[in-house]
Formats: C-alpha cells, structure tokens, sequence
C-alpha cells in the first residue's frame, strides 16, 4: 500500500496561522471581517491625511530670524527691534519709535506682517463699552412754540436729504416753530463746503425769510448754482460776500482750514462758527435734529419730521395735520427719493461724521 505524502504547509499559511492564533481574527464571521476592513482603511485614510497635513505645514522660522528681518525692514530709521516671542499662533515683536513700545505680529513661516491683532474678546469688551457710553435718549421737553435746530454740513448728502425733508415742514408749520439751520463743527468736504457753510449762515443771519427759498434752489443741482439761487432768491451777492468775509475773519475759518495742526481729529478743518451749540447738543455729525435742547430720533421724510416736530408742541396746532409726504428724499442734490432698502443701499440713518 502507497504511503500518502503529505504536503508541506507554505510559509504565508503558517503566518497566516500564528495570527488567527494570538488575535482571534480568524474567528471573525464574514460580516465582522467586513467592518473591521472598513476600520482599518478609516485608519490609514486618517494617517495619509494627517502625513499630508504635515508635510504641507509652513515652516517655522526662528526668532533669531524674524527679528533679523524687521530690522532689515526698518533699517535707516529710528527705530529699536526688541524681544521676539510666540503669542498664540503668531510672533510678537516690540518695536520702540520714538521712545513708545510698538507691538507687531508676524505670522511664524515670516511671510506677513500684522501691525494690530485684537481678540474677538476685546471686540465685544468694546462694544460692551460703547453701549455703556451712549446716553439714553432724552424725552423731547414740550412747548407752546418749539425750537428746531437742524445740524448739516452743506455737502454732506445725508445733511441734504434731511434739509430736502425738512423744507415742507418749515413750509407747514410757518411761524409756529423757531427754525434754525446749523452747522457741524467741522467741514468733510473741502473749500466748497466752507463756503457754502458761510454763505448759507448768512443769508439765515441777514435774511432769514429767504433761506427756504434758497435752499429749495441750491438743493437741486448743488456747486455752482449758488450765484444764481442768490440772484433767483432776490438776495444781493454783494452783501452775502461782504457778510461771509467777516465771520470768516472772525472764526479764522480760513486759517485753520490752512493749518492742519487745528484739524478736527487731525482729518477735517473746523467750522468754529456755532462750535458752542455743538458742544452743548454734543453734536457727532451731519444730520443732527435738535429739538427743545433735546437731540432728536426722526426718519428724513417730511411726514416724520412733522411728526417728531409736532410731538413737541404743548397742544398740536392745526398745521401738524398737513399730509405731508411719508417717503424719504434721495440723499445728496437733486430730486428724487431714496432708493429701497437693500444692502447696497445707505442705511436710512446714515450720516457724515468722523
């Protein structure tokens, strides 16, 4: 009888069996052995990922290396690079010009210079802050004839929508209001809104009952109509320029315009002329409604305005129930209204201010 041969055993069955023997793979049914080879390809998936992740990491420069070139930026001037140290993700470094310390921020691989990094924390600390700060709205003192105080810079377009608001309110309520047009301390608009501060300051000073009138010209095409809304008015060129040249001189308007060490902020030239009603109202900027002492809330329709005018009279006159037009005007010169809320749109309380 032939003896039968038995098969030597191949190397990878043996491996294959000393396996099973220590982990109990082997064991695995068939639906286990399919969810363990989805683990095991999470894994390395996970492990390529984060090999790339690695390797396309920016590289870290030294400080050594951070400070060498600040100072090669700042070479030539005087200026003192201190201490380099990682702050969070970036590098802070002490800059001294002028003998006050300087924080900058560079990014660790030492391609780009931040000069100011503020924390979202400090963002709201200063929000916090600015709500604290803002006074609560006053409640509008009653009268039996209020004043109304309208705070513009000339060329501000939002200072003229409101004052294209206002005029059909002056036109309504006539002499049972006190009227006034103001100005805003400081001009943002150049020589042009100067002068046309000036001139309209005079005209209200010298001829008040014809400002309306010109205002109602001058609102329609801007710069470079104001000799011909003065003729149109019937107001005399002469004596408005005569009157201008004097509170210029006055309120050395001109002067400071051409020093700009006096600048508001550093940015715009004073307009000092009615300076002690805007530190009095606490005037911001272009258009401020003041009414009763009382710096007012009022959308720049003409209906609003009334109605905020109004809510001041001790007992309403009958002119209060003008029906007067409820849609903003267009802000800057020219006809028109404002055109609808979107997000290119300007907020409805917009204003100039610095």
């Amino acid at each position: 009888m032939e003896e039968t041969k038995m098969e030597e055993p191949k190397v990878e069955d043996v491996q294959t069996a000393e396996v099973c023997e220590k982990t109990s793979l082997c064991n695995f049914d068939t639906k286990k052995k399919i969810i363990l080879g989805v683990i095991l390809v999470v894994v390395i998936a996970g492990a390529a990922a984060f090999s790339y992740y690695k390797k396309n990491q920016p590289a870290v420069v030294s400080p050594k290396e951070i400070k060498a070139k600040i100072e090669n930026l700042v070479a030539g001037g005087k200026v003192t690079v201190g201490d380099v140290v990682l702050d969070g993700d970036l590098y802070k470094v002490t800059i001294t010009a002028g003998g006050k310390d300087q924080p900058v921020y560079v990014t660790k691989d030492g391609t780009r210079l931040i000069q100011e990094v503020i924390s979202f924390d400090e963002i709201q600390k200063q929000k916090d802050a600015a709500k604290q700060d803002k006074p609560a709205p006053q409640e509008v003192t009653k009268s039996d004839k209020p004043t109304v105080e309208l705070f513009v810079m000339s060329y501000c377009p939002y200072g003229t929508q409101m004052e294209k608001g206002i005029l059909p309110v002056v036109a309504a309520l006539g002499s049972k209001m006190d009227y006034n047009l103001r100005f805003v301390d400081y001009a943002m608009h150049g020589d042009k809104e100067i002068a046309e501060n000036l001139r309209q300051y005079c005209i209200e000073k010298n001829q008040p009952t014809k400002l309306a009138t010109y205002l109602g010209c001058f609102l329609k095409k801007g710069e470079g109509t104001s000799d011909a809304c003065l003729a149109a008015t019937g107001i005399p060129s002469a004596s408005v320029k005569s009157c201008m040249a004097q509170v210029d001189a006055k309120f050395a308007v001109t002067k400071d315009a051409a020093d700009k060490t006096t600048w508001s902020n550093g940015q715009f030239p004073k307009f000092n002329v009615e300076k002690d009603l805007n530190a009095k109202y606490a005037v911001q900027g272009s258009p401020t409604l003041v009414i009763n002492g009382v710096v007012a809330e009022a959308g720049r329709d003409s209906a609003s305005i009334l109605k905020a005018i109004c809510g001041a009279f001790t007992v309403a006159p009958k002119e209060c129930e003008a029906k007067l037009s409820s849609v903003a005007p267009a802000p800057g010169f020219g006809e028109g209204a404002a055109p609808a809320a979107s997000a290119s749109a300007p907020a409805a309380n917009a204003s100039c201010g610095n």
